[in-house]
This record gives C-alpha cells, sequence and structure tokens, in this order.
C-alpha cells in the first residue's frame, strides 16, 4: 500500500477515537510499571495476580480477531501483550482491532502470567491509545538502508536496529568515564564560553557569526575553552575540565565534522611528561569501562592500549619516510614531495605544507604511540623543548590518525606575543586555518600563569573505538534541507 494510503486510513482511525470520546494524544499515561521493572519483578507479580499497567510502543501485531499476540517496547525493555476475547471484553477487542497499529503508543492493564512457551506476558483486561500513529515504521528485517535517509530520521534508524541504540548508549558510557576519570583525579568540571571575540586553542577556520545586542560579529569557539581555562589556572584552579561542543567550518571527513564534542584538561604545575602518563591511563581507563577490552581493530589497523605506548618524532618520522626535513625544507621542495607522493593538499604556506606532509606519513602507523617534537612554528601555544627549534607537544596516534592533542603550555607572554603575531602574518597570507591573536590573554600571562600541562581530544576517538566514521556515531549530524522542505 503507498504511504499515502496508509496515512488516510490511519487518518480514519483516528477520527474513530475522536468520534467515542477518545484522546488520542492525552497528556499523561497511568502505567504503574516500566517494562523493565515489570521483567524484574515478575515472579511477584505473578503470585499475587495483582493487575499492572505498563505503556509502550506497539513493535509487533500478530492474530486478528478474539486471539491478538503484540510486543510493547518502551525504552527500557519489551514484552508481551495478549488480548483474549471472552464475554467481558468483546467490544474492547474489537474496537483494538479497529483503531491500533504497528507504531502506535499505547497502554495495557492486566495480569501478567508465563505462556507455554515461557514467555512473559501480560493478559490484557483494557487498553488505551496514547498517541495515535499516522505514518508506519520501516519493515522490521531491512529498516532503513540509505544512509541520507537514517541520518535525517534517526529516531527510526535507533528504533529499529538495537545496534544503533547500544551504540549511543556506550557513547554516553564514554563521556561518563571520561567525566569520572578526571573527577576522582582532582579535576574540577567547569564551563566556558562558546561565542567568542576571538577564537583560540587551535587552528581551524571559525564560524562568524553577530551579537545584535552589542552590535558585535563573534565566533563559535573552536577548542572547549582552552585560552579560558588557563585564565583559571592564573587564578589559582590547580586542575579544569570541560566537556562540551565545538565548531569548526571546515570539509567533513570520516574523521571530522563541523560540529562536534570534545573534552580539554588543564594541569598546573605539570609538563607534557607528566600529561602523557595521564592521558595514557585515561585512555585505558575508558577503553576498559566502556567496552571491557584494550585491544581495538579500526581502519585496518589492529592496536593495543594496554602495550607499551612508543614515542615517534615528528620531525625524524617525516624524514625517515619521505627524506625531507621538515625544518629546513623550503615550500618548494615540500610542494614538490607532495605532488611526487601524489597527495591531495589545500595549502599556501610551510606550516600546512608540512602537516599535509605529516597526516600522509601517520596513515601507516597502528598505534598506539605518542608524537613528539614537533617544530615551533607548527604549535603557537606550546612551550619550547630543550631544543628551541622544537615544542613540548604530544598527539595521541591511533589507527594512523591523531586522537588527542597535549603540550606544555606556553606561558612567556613575550614568546606568546610574538608567535601570536607570526599566526597573524599566516592570516594576511590567506591561512584561514591560524590562529588570532588574543592580546587580553598575553596580559593575563604577564601577570603570570604557573607551568600547566593542557590535552584536549574528542568524539572522534570514540569513532575510532567503535570503527565507525565520526558522522555515523552523531545522534544528529547537520544535513542539508531536502529541497521539498525548502
Amino acid at each position: 500500500m503507498a504511504l499515502e494510503d496508509i496515512r488516510k486510513v490511519r487518518l480514519e482511525k483516528l477520527e474513530k477515537l475522536k468520534a467515542k470520546g477518545i484522546n488520542p494524544y492525552p497528556a499523561r499515561s497511568s502505567r504503574t510499571h516500566s517494562i523493565s521493572d515489570a521483567i524484574s519483578d515478575f515472579d511477584a507479580l505473578a503470585a499475587s495476580k495483582e493487575a499492572i499497567t505498563i505503556a509502550g510502543r506497539v513493535m509487533s501485531l500478530r492474530g486478528q480477531g478474539a486471539l491478538i499476540f503484540f510486543d510493547l517496547f518502551d525504552g527500557t525493555g519489551r514484552f508481551q501483550g495478549l488480548y483474549k476475547k471472552d464475554d467481558t471484553n468483546a467490544e474492547s477487542i474489537e474496537f483494538f482491532n479497529e483503531v491500533v497499529d504497528i507504531g502506535d503508543f499505547i497502554e495495557i492493564s492486566g495480569i501478567v502470567f508465563t505462556t507455554k512457551t515461557g514467555q512473559k506476558t501480560v493478559e490484557v483486561a483494557g487498553f488505551r491509545m496514547l498517541a495515535k500513529t499516522l505514518l508506519p515504521l520501516p519493515e522490521k528485517w531491512h529498516g532503513l538502508q540509505d544512509a541520507e535517509e537514517r541520518f535525517r530520521k534517526r529516531y527510526l534508524d535507533i528504533l529499529g536496529s538495537e545496534e544503533v541504540r547500544e551504540m549511543f548508549v556506550r557513547k554516553a558510557k564514554f563521556w561518563k568515564a571520561t567525566r569520572d576519570f578526571l573527577t576522582d583525579k582532582g579535576f574540577l568540571e567547569i564551563d566556558t564560553p562558546t561565542l567568542e571575540v576571538t577564537t583560540g586553542g587551535a587552528e581551524a577556520t571559525p564560524f562568524k557569526t553577530h551579537h545584535e545586542d552589542y552590535d558585535l560579529d563573534v565566533y563559535l569557539r573552536i577548542s572547549v575553552g582552552e585560552l579560558w581555562q588557563k585564565r583559571l589556572m592564573a587564578a589559582g584552579f590547580p586542575k579544569t575540565f570541560e566537556i562540551g561542543r565545538v565548531y569548526r567550518n571546515e570539509g567533513t571527513s570520516p574523521n571530522h565534522l563541523q560540529e562536534f564534542t570534545n573534552a580539554e584538561f588543564y594541569w598546573s604545575f605539570a609538563d607534557f611528561r607528566m600529561g602523557m602518563d595521564l592521558v595514557k591511563e585515561m585512555y585505558r581507563f575508558i577503553a576498559s569501562n566502556v567496552y571491557g577490552k584494550t585491544v581495538f581493530t579500526t581502519r585496518g589497523h589492529d592496536f593495543d592500549l594496554a602495550a607499551e605506548w612508543t614515542e615517534i618524532s615528528y620531525v625524524e618520522e617525516i624524514k625517515r619516510q619521505t627524506g625531507i626535513d621538515a625544518m629546513a625544507a623550503t615550500e618548494e621542495e615540500l610542494v614538490d614531495k607532495l605532488k611526487e607522493l601524489k597527495v591531495e593538499y589545500d595549502a599556501k604556506t610551510k606550516e600546512r605544507l608540512v602537516d599535509a606532509l605529516w597526516k600522509h606519513c601517520r596513515k601507516a602507523i597502528s598505534g598506539p604511540a605518542f608524537v613528539i617534537n614537533y617544530p615551533d612554528f607548527m604549535q603557537p601555544l606550546a612551550k619550547r623543548g630543550d631544543d628551541p627549534a622544537t615544542v613540548e607537544q604530544f598527539q595521541v596516534l591511533i589507527g594512523g590518525s591523531e586522537i588527542g592533542k597535549g603540550y606544555s603550555e606556553l606561558n612567556d607572554p613575550v614568546d606568546q606575543k610574538a608567535r601570536f603575531e607570526h599566526q597573524q602574518a599566516l592570516l594576511k597570507k590567506g591561512d584561514k586555518e591560524a590562529m588570532m591573536a588574543d592580546f587580553e590573554f598575553i596580559e593575563m600571562l604577564e601577570h603570570g600563569m604557573p607551568p600547566t600541562c593542557g590535552f584536549g581530544f574528542g568524539e572522534r576517538f570514540f569513532a575510532f573505538l567503535e570503527d565507525k566514521p565520526i558522522r555515523e556515531v552523531q545522534l544528529f549530524p547537520l544535513m542539508k534541507p531536502r529541497e521539498d522542505n525548502k
């Protein structure tokens, strides 16, 4: 039957309900038990012969007329209902047959028992409509097959797929484990602005909007408050963290989206080495608590978070794989090498050209590993190392991709100002990902900030543990409007 014909039939059923004086969309349910409670308390309920009321969506209907079996789902579990015609409910069961469809939300009342096949069941004495549906659910065995349709109608995708539902349960556990770990380590959870006058804390193209009351252009943040959290280090908070949304006006790929959730922590009187130890412990904690394991396969790579984490020198690894010295190479030499390796890139500065070359090199590394010894021109917020041409930065490398970044935070105001000025020069050259200068942040540094380690990671890590594109692990990824909705 065509969709419009199905809708027409259901509208007629809706009118039948209204003709009987029944509200097809009441505000309240009279349920006494969630389905999970009914299942856990089943033996006591069966022994007491006490009637209960449960509610949920009708997921299946079997039989017609005098004997009807159906399944209800309320988000906590599934329970079978049996409507059996007798002298007392003939009119009720007939009305059920007339108005109830798969997908409707109903509540049922009755006594629980176990069928001959061992199925926990409610013998229905009566029902009430809670929400009459006008459109059908996807076909049970196939569900939504088109990826765009699944994302656009995620509510149906989740309803029809236990696998998808469980993935998002794990995602909630992922962030809970992150929060529990950091809280147990003495970090204070805070929140920082999502609208900023200047973006900081990452190299990315921001979204721009306008503040009407202040008549001021502002940006959606590209990091989870890095420059704000470092102000809190100056304020005397020893450890802070935030979990929140960030926005980057860039391309979409299996590892990149324009809106996603990240976590960042800042730890005063700590350096990048201490941060590396903490991050290693945190990643193992998250994996063990969410998945009960530390061994994963993702993007064709196998890795074990419980194994030894190797250290890889950024400059040396590029040189080993390509023969290029990222420190000394000219832009022309970098371009020639990228063309030779057939690497696609969109870069106008040495910083971006080196980054494109590194992204080619990292694909071969399964990890887990820490990448260290980054050139100073690659990171404007990290403290210089023993070699002043490099910074004390580390990135987690798993499955050929970077899954988290941290460093010993730069707290020298003179050096920071010079680095911001270099970033401004890159912006003028057309590098949209270069960092904006925040001179009020420099003023804070002049008042003094203690040695600090900062680190950030996000749902890309979760996507890698799931071995899925990052778009797949978002509940509601951004979709272009359909033509008929414009």
